[in-house]
Parts: C-alpha cells; structure tokens; sequence
C-alpha cells in the first residue's frame, strides 16, 4: 500500500524516528498509526529517537589511514557525555564509521544535505534512461524513485549499508548505538582525504 509523507511525518514527529523507520512501520501496520507506533517502540527505535533530539557536544575525533596510506579519513563523533567519549566500545565505533568513509566514500552525510537541484539533475537522468520504455509515466516516476533509493544507498553516508554487515544501514547502526548508551550520539563530520585529488 502507499504511505502518504504526511503520515510518516506525523510518525517522526511523534516518536522522533527517522523518515524510513517510521515510513516502514507504517507499511507493516497496514496504515494503522498506532500499531506502527507500538511497532517502533517494540524494536527500541522511538525511545532511542527521543535521545536523538537531545545535545550531543562531547565525543572524539578519530582518524583511519587504510592499508597503502592512499586513503585517509578524520571524522567527529559525538556523544552527550565524556564518560560515554571514554568507553571503548564507543571509540571503536567511531573508528568503524572511519573505515565505512574510507571505503564507501559518501558524498552527503544525510539526505536532508542533499541539494535540491543535485536530486532533481538525478531523476532528469535517470528519466532519460527510461525514455524508450513503453511504460505509463506513474509507473516511470515509480522506477526512478526506486532507483533513486539505490543512488542514496551509494551516495548518502546514513543510508549506506555498513561495510562490517550489509544487512544493516549506518542509521541502523546509529541508533542501536543510541539504544545501547542510551545517549544521543551523532556523527557530526567527516573529511576523506584520498591521495592525488584536489581539496574542495
């Protein structure tokens, strides 16, 4: 069935969980918002997107240098507490989500970065893919946010799947750190440096 965004907002705004969270509880209520709030809580999202709205200005800063040292990355993580900033688990976190930079080379950190114009360009191409297909425009517009998803996977930090278990996505991953400190934590920054290429 089709979930209306305005529904996934009010979802969001009610539990505080993200976009696609609450567009799939949706989908898995069937449309009921009540049962895909329980479905939120049920998997600890809503409660660890509560903490999500809270400061975060403690952390540390980590670097990665693969393997060669032609890749390197620097990035900012960011916990509400230093006593969470100290614990190992934490650090070694943010040294994952180093080695996820390095590899996947994200070019926004979330989607709300993404400029309007660059989502626009990209559906104008891949519409153009579509220009000899027989297909009704409802159905083009569907195959070209579907491939969209694809070029978030690729492109946006957050939605990318982790490189230590593709079976989860960085804002998954995210929030069970969120879920387990039970603090806010944010990745706040991030700069990759690969060997040879011009600084922007």
């Amino acid at each position: 069935m089709e979930i209306k965004s305005e529904h996934v907002k009010k979802l969001r705004d009610q539990t505080g969980a993200g976009m696609m969270d609450c567009k799939s509880a949706l989908q898995e209520a069937g449309g009921d918002f009540e049962e895909a709030v329980t479905i939120l809580r049920k998997k600890g999202i809503a409660s660890a997107a509560k903490k999500a709205g809270r400061s975060a200005s403690e952390g540390v800063i980590t670097s990665y240098i693969h393997p060669g040292s032609k890749v390197g990355v620097l990035v900012e993580v960011n916990s509400e507490t230093d006593f969470v900033a100290r614990n190992k688990e934490f650090q070694d976190f943010a040294h994952d989500v180093a080695v996820q930079i390095a590899a996947m080379s994200p070019a926004y950190r979330t989607r709300e970065e993404v400029p309007e114009e660059v989502l626009n360009k990209e559906r104008e191409i891949l519409l153009g893919q579509l220009a000899d297909s027989n297909k009704p425009d409802n159905i083009k517009k569907q195959i070209v946010e579907g491939r969209l998803e694809k070029w978030y996977a690729e492109n946006v930090f957050t939605d990318q799947p982790f490189v230590k278990d593709e079976s989860i996505k960085m804002h998954q991953l995210i929030t069970s750190q969120i879920a387990k400190f039970g603090e806010n934590i944010i990745v706040r920054r991030y700069k990759r440096f690969k060997l040879g290429e011009s600084s922007d």
